[in-house]
């Protein structure tokens, strides 16, 4: 978590913003170097962020080498 003060992020706020859009890291504001505001990254509610994104598609049955049953068959179709 990066931290700085509120006169740096009056003067670059656009840029400030870009990067934490683009590096999803969390900025933490100080006035007088106590934490007054925490600029994070938009998430939006109906997309899964990109890390682990395909992370409920995969099946882990256990056994790598005994077939799938038939009916996991279909389903992978």
């Amino acid at each position: 978590m990066k931290t700085m003060g509120i006169s740096q992020f009056k003067s670059h706020a656009l840029r400030i913003l870009d990067q934490v859009s683009k590096t999803h890291e969390i900025i933490v504001i100080t006035k007088r170097g106590k934490p007054l505001a925490q600029i994070t990254p938009y998430y939006s509610p109906d997309v899964t962020p990109q890390p682990g994104k395909l992370s409920n598609t995969l099946i882990f049955d256990g056994d790598l080498i005994s077939p799938l049953e038939d009916e996991m068959w279909d389903v992978c179709k």
